[in-house]
C-alpha cells in the first residue's frame, strides 16, 4: 500500500531527508517539497529523482514554492521553521516557528482539507497546537513527532552501554519534546527483561539525561545546525504506519481530550497509528514518579502555549 502524494514541507535537512526516506521506501507515488528558497527543493528533488535507478524506486520526487503542487495530498511532514543554534532552547523557537506553522497550515486546509499532518517544527507540542487550531482538523489529523525520536535515541543509549542489538530494545517515552521528557523505566524491557534487571539506577538515569539533551548534544557537534537523520527517520515510520494501516503502537504527542488526567494540549503519549492516522489512545498504568513527571511536563507545555499567548 501507498499514497497518492505525500508533501514535505521544507527543504532542509530535516525535510530533505524525509523526502529521500519517503521515496526510497515508495510510501507514496508522488513526494513533493515545498520550501519558499527560490530552485532549493526542484534542485534536492531533481537529486533524489536521479537516485531511484540505483535504490530502485519509482516514487516521483518534485519541488515547488507553491502548494498548488501539494493540492490532495494524503499526508503533510511539517518541518519549516528556524532550526536550533547552540546555547538556544527549542522554546527561543517559538515565535518566529508559530508564525510559519500558521501560514503553513491555512495553506494545508486550503489545498488537501482532508489530510493528515504530522508536525515535526519545534517546539514540537506547541506548533502541533497552531497547527490544530488553524486548520481546524480533528485530532485524528494532526499528530506531532516527538515520542519516536526521543524512544530511539533512548534506545540507542542503552544498546550501547549494554552492548546488545537495538530490536532488542523495547522503551517509551512520553511527555513533551524538551528537557522534561519522561522515558518510562518501568516499561523498558531487553527481550522482555525488565532494564532494572540489568543496569544499577545511577546507570539508568544517566541515559535518561542523555536521552532528554540528546538533541542538543547534537547541536553542540554541529554548531551550525541540528539533529536531522533520526527525527526524519521518526516521522517516515509515522507516515508508514499511517499510509500501510499497520496500527503500530508509537510514543506521538497528540492532542488530549482528558488522557492521562490531561486536556487541551499536545503531550507524547502511547498512540494507536494507522489509516486515518490516530486510531486511539492507549492509557497505561504509571508509577507515582512517572505519573508526576508526566504533570511537570504536561505544565513546561502550557507555559510555553502561555508565553505565545495560545
Amino acid at each position: 500500500m501507498s499514497a497518492k502524494k505525500i508533501t514535505v514541507v521544507g527543504a532542509g535537512n530535516v525535510g530533505a531527508t524525509c523526502a529521500q526516506r519517503l521515496a526510497e521506501k515508495e510510501l507514496a507515488r508522488e513526494v513533493v517539497m515545498i520550501d519558499i528558497a527560490e530552485g532549493i527543493p526542484q534542485g534536492k528533488a531533481l537529486d533524489q529523482w536521479e537516485s531511484a535507478p540505483v535504490e530502485g524506486f519509482d516514487s516521483r520526487v518534485t519541488g515547488s514554492q507553491t502548494y498548488d503542487a501539494a493540492a490532495g495530498s494524503e499526508i503533510f511532514v511539517v518541518t519549516a521553521g528556524i532550526a536550533r543554534k547552540p546555547g538556544m532552547s527549542r522554546d527561543d523557537l517559538l515565535k518566529t516557528n508559530a508564525g510559519i506553522v500558521r501560514s503553513v497550515s491555512s495553506e494545508i486546509a486550503r489545498v488537501a482539507p482532508d489530510s493528515i499532518i504530522i508536525m515535526v517544527s519545534n517546539p514540537l507540542d506547541v506548533m502541533a497546537q497552531v497547527a490544530l487550531d488553524t486548520t481546524g482538523f480533528p485530532r485524528e489529523r494532526v499528530i506531532g513527532m516527538a515520542g519516536v525520536l526521543d524512544t530511539a535515541r533512548y534506545r540507542s543509549f542503552i544498546a550501547l552501554e549494554l552492548d546488545v542489538s537495538v530490536e532488542d530494545v523495547q522503551a517509551l517515552v512520553l511527555g513533551g519534546h524538551g528537557d522534561t521528557m519522561v522515558p518510562l523505566v518501568s516499561y523498558t524491557t531487553i527481550s522482555g527483561i525488565p532494564l532494572t534487571q540489568l543496569l544499577p539506577m545511577e546507570r539508568i538515569e544517566a541515559l535518561i539525561e542523555r536521552t532528554r539533551k540528546g538533541g542538543a548534544e547534537i547541536v553542540g557537534y554541529l554548531k551550525t545546525g541540528s539533529a536531522y537523520y533520526a527525527p526524519s527517520a521518526a516521522a517516515v515510520q509515522m507516515v508508514e504506519a499511517i499510509v500501510r494501516d499497520k496500527r503500530r503502537i508509537l510514543p506521538c504527542a497528540a492532542h488530549l481530550t482528558g488522557e492521562y488526567g490531561e486536556e487541551g494540549i499536545f503531550l507524547g503519549v502511547p498512540c494507536k497509528l494507522g489509516e486515518g492516522g490516530l486510531q486511539e489512545i492507549l492509557q497505561v498504568e504509571l508509577t507515582d514518579s512517572e505519573q508526576a513527571a508526566l504533570r511537570t511536563s504536561a505544565a513546561a507545555v502550557r507555559e510555553t502555549m502561555a508565553s505565545l499567548g495560545a
